[in-house]
């Protein structure tokens, strides 16, 4: 979903709500409640963000499943969303509030892009300490601030964004070092997994190449993966190609023929077959039924 889509969805709806948001060519911030996040986030899940997105949850809690995983997100939480990502929402408490910004993936930054955003994650989310917060809210409340002056300088605003772009790049490292000295070899190697599945689902379709890429015999990855989760290695591979499929058919006009090649299937045939085994209706019908 682009910042474009997002202003389009918010055009007919009431003044009160629009002020909550701010959307221009270059970016949008958003100081939202559950229900305004409701307008933008239900629009025929699963979806994807093409933008870079970093957020703060102000109040209540959240599930949502992020790059196949559920996530429970609650105050407190620093959280950032990738081009990529592929997001279903579950459940928002009434008094959820979320204020954050996007950019594109193009926007231009004062300087190199900090390491935890430099593609290779697709997301990430962080209990944050007070203080950690109240910086990050700092930083957005100037951004809000200065956008809304006459003719805002560009500058400004890349320079804020760098700002709270570095904040959170140094609060994940201190947070994933926290967690390294805490985590399991086999809950290493299980995020390490699902953070290549994401990547590659679209085209590998087999753990052959996942085992490969991590330097593990496929049977020792697979009994990892299954004992770690309770789920199958092949089935957290469905999971993320069925997701992407879904995202093709609900939001993009490509054909079934296109769809199905892109996604490095043999031919159409196939495709059909695998996508109504695992879902229970073929992609054709899928793409034209309401969403629940």
């Amino acid at each position: 979903m682009s910042l474009l889509r997002m202003r389009d969805i918010l055009a007919p709806h009431a003044e009160e709500i629009r002020r909550q948001i701010f959307i221009d060519d270059h970016l949008a911030i958003i100081h939202s409640s559950a229900e305004l996040l409701k307008l933008i986030i239900h629009q025929q899940p699963p979806f994807t963000f093409d933008d870079r997105r970093l957020g703060i949850i102000l109040r209540g809690e959240a599930d949502i499943n992020i790059n196949l995983v559920d996530k429970h997100l609650t105050a407190g939480t620093l959280a950032f969303i990738g081009p990529g990502t592929i997001i279903s929402p579950i459940r928002f408490s009434p008094d959820f509030e979320l204020y954050g910004f996007g950019i594109p993936a193009d926007f231009p930054l004062p300087g190199q892009l900090p390491q935890a955003f430099n593609g290779q994650l697709r997301d990430f989310q962080l209990p944050a300490a007070e203080a950690d917060v109240a910086t990050a809210r700092n930083i957005l409340d100037t951004l809000w601030h200065v956008v809304h002056q006459e003719d805002y300088a560009i500058q400004t605003v890349s320079s804020l964004i760098f700002a709270q772009m570095n904040h959170y790049d140094v609060l994940f490292h201190r947070y994933t070092d926290q967690q390294q000295n805490q985590q399991t070899r086999e809950q290493t190697i299980f995020d390490r997994f699902i953070q290549l599945v994401n990547q590659h689902a679209q085209r590998e379709h087999h753990i052959t190449f996942y085992a490969q890429r991590m330097c593990l015999t496929e049977r020792y990855l697979g009994t990892v993966i299954r004992q770690t989760s309770g789920v199958t290695a092949k089935e957290w591979i469905d999971r993320a190609i069925v997701a992407r499929i879904k995202v093709e058919l609900r939001h993009t006009s490509k054909t079934i023929t296109q769809i199905s090649d892109e996604m490095n299937f043999p031919n159409p045939s196939f495709f059909n077959k695998y996508f109504k085994r695992l879902t229970g209706m073929p992609p054709a019908e899928f793409r034209i039924r309401p969403p629940q």
